[in-house]
């Protein structure tokens, strides 16, 4: 039997009328591996400084079992800025002791990138206090996870992480024997790390088993039997179930409840988005032409991020950028934002940006814009304009968009000053929506929102009609609202990945394998054969454009197979049409594998 770890008793928080938490009970045990989501305000961060005892609950108690050993990481550091990163994080063992201890050595490589922390300009011997708040907050989660802990709690650990770094946290999480309570919006860390969730709604606090997989599942399931009133973030619910339900197995955990009954729950809710419409709407506001790149290089100060890069961004395109960090995914953004701001006048520091002549751009960038803060939400909104076309027929005023985005009639005439920084960001999503673009450049969207409003995020771009391209760290939110993944490597290009972000790891992996010192050659040894000539400059552009030229007809052929599965299901009792239409599938079948292969021929040689 489990042994408990942490009681909370009947708590109680208030601030001002509102309560936050209104006699709450729960427990953590060993081995409980727990995540806690709600909307921003609700009290997440309070329940878990309350389980903590970083504060202290208005009624109820909070019990520790005797020497437990808790390790917090608050959204604010307590690092000492005048100390080194090597004495807070290693404190005084000598280096061949860290060094030889294989769980230092693992925290180190997966948070910094290695043992020397490249990034850092004295490597461990580094001041804290100049360092950035993403820089401090990775070296505050270093000194949590090389300590021994009973318990973990964690608020927010994925921020200032990159795809690879979460990766890393979730297996690392995973193997430790420590119990875990953590805050985060990032749902694929989620389903990846946790087996219980805790949903912290109205003062109460709803358990569920599983991960976030099962938590949508259970939800959905919940709220159908107790008929709630709350219809419209029901059929949201039941929109990212079915998503969750179709995708790849991999994208979900095992889930706990019936199966049956999540099945039956989305038998007639359809594909998120119909992207054959979605591509046909965007043409006729695009045109051919959105952003044409031939031979670019982008630069940033004297280093040089992309060269060469012959690659188009075309009507309808959903593209999800990852990379490494510094890698210029944001640089990359900037350029094609300056080339469209100017109408091409200002082009990067090599090559040509073509932009199309309809394309009406909006940036939303990592930076919240500062906003006069006497201004109310309601009017900041109405600023841009007082109603939004948001494509295929739906058309919402800028009070009903502030209620989908979670800004309630009351919350509407809030001063902006007012509002924390998920709620700015918010806004700041909101204002650029009402613009009615039909180009989205999105640095990063996730920053500071909590799941809901990234559901009803993803759900207003799940009908909208243009061209995206989105930063993020946060892998559903790639894997949800866009269909190709691009992966800046560190090599100054820029690739495709057909299989997405697990491509895009598995390549990290074979990079810092490659990258890793070779073992010495004996005298005997014979030297490695002379490399063959690397490929021309001009060979790699055509080869570039051949790979885009195929990725077009592929696209088109997935469209046209989709077609033909749906003629030949009308005209089953029509058996000469049948037999017509199952050549023409049957060759273009063909086809599109003959395609497939010369891809991957040029993808290697890429």
């Amino acid at each position: 039997m489990a042994v408990n770890l942490v009681n909370v008793e009947a708590v109680t928080k208030v601030y001002g009328t509102r309560a936050l938490l209104d006699g709450v009970s729960l427990g953590v045990s060993e081995g409980d591996r727990i995540g806690v989501v709600g909307r921003n305000g609700d009290g997440k961060t309070t329940l878990i400084r309350m389980l903590a005892k970083l504060e202290e609950a208005d009624t109820g108690r909070v019990t520790h079992s005797g020497g437990l050993r808790l390790g917090v990481l608050t959204q604010h550091d307590s690092l000492d800025p005048a100390a080194t990163v090597r004495h807070e994080v290693i404190g005084d063992l000598a280096d061949h002791e860290w060094a030889g201890n294989a769980k230092i050595r693992d925290v180190l490589t997966g948070l910094f990138g290695g043992l020397e922390m490249a990034g850092f300009p004295q490597g461990l011997d580094t001041v804290i206090g100049p360092l950035s708040g993403g820089e401090r907050r990775r070296i505050a989660l270093a000194k949590l996870l090389i300590a021994e802990q009973d318990v973990i709690v964690l608020d927010e650990p994925t921020n200032h992480l990159d795809v690879e770094g979460i990766s890393w946290l979730a297996r690392h999480l995973r193997e430790r024997r420590s119990a875990l309570v953590v805050v985060t919006h990032d749902r694929w860390f989620l389903d990846q790390v946790c087996t219980r969730m805790w949903d912290v709604q109205r003062g109460a606090v709803h358990e569920y088993e599983g991960g976030y997989s099962d938590y949508v599942f259970a939800r959905a399931e919940r709220e159908r039997i107790a008929a709630t009133e709350e219809s419209k973030r029901q059929n949201l619910v039941r929109k990212e179930l079915a998503w969750l339900r179709r995708g790849p197995p991999a994208r979900t955990s095992k889930p706990r409840y019936r199966i049956e009954a999540a099945n039956e729950l989305i038998a007639d809710v359809p594909p998120p988005r119909d992207t054959s419409s979605l591509m046909k709407f965007a043409n006729a506001r695009l045109g051919k032409t959105v952003f044409d790149l031939e031979d670019v290089t982008v630069q940033a100060g004297p280093k040089v991020l992309l060269k060469h890069l012959t690659w188009q961004l075309g009507p309808g395109d959903r593209i999800g950028l990852v990379g490494v960090n510094g890698a210029g995914k944001t640089s990359l953004l900037r350029a094609l934002a300056e080339a469209a701001r100017t109408q091409g006048d200002i082009q990067p520091t090599a090559g040509k940006v073509i932009v199309g002549r309809t394309v009406k751009l909006a940036y939303l960038s990592q930076e919240v814009g500062e906003l006069k803060p006497t201004l109310r939400v309601l009017e900041a909104v109405q600023q841009v304009r007082d109603r939004v076309d948001l494509g295929k027929g739906r058309e919402m005023t800028a009070g009903q968009l502030c209620e989908q985005f979670g800004f309630g009639k009351d919350k509407q005439w809030t001063p902006v000053g007012d509002l924390s920084g998920g709620e700015r960001r918010r806004l700041q999503i909101l204002r650029l929506l009402m613009d009615e673009p039909n180009v989205l450049f999105l640095d990063e969207p996730t920053n500071d929102l909590d799941i809901e409003t990234l559901t009803q995020l993803e759900d207003l771009l799940d009908g909208w009609p243009g061209s995206m391209v989105v930063i993020s760290h946060d892998r559903f939110f790639i894997e949800r609202t866009t269909d190709k993944v691009y992966a800046l490597l560190g090599d100054a290009a820029l690739r495709h990945l057909p299989r997405g972000i697990d491509e895009y790891l598995e390549r990290r992996r074979q990079v810092v394998e490659s990258a890793a010192p070779a073992p010495a050659r004996t005298g005997g040894t014979p030297a490695p054969a002379a490399a063959a000539p690397a490929a021309s400059a001009k060979d790699n552009r055509a080869a570039k454009k051949e790979l885009q030229r195929i990725e077009r007809q592929l696209d088109k052929m997935s469209t046209r197979e989709t077609a033909l599965h749906g003629q030949i299901a009308e005209s089953a009792t029509d058996f000469d049409k049948v037999a017509k239409l199952d050549s023409e599938l049957r060759e273009l079948v063909a086809q599109r594998d003959e395609l497939e292969m010369r891809w991957m021929e040029l993808a290697e040689d890429a």
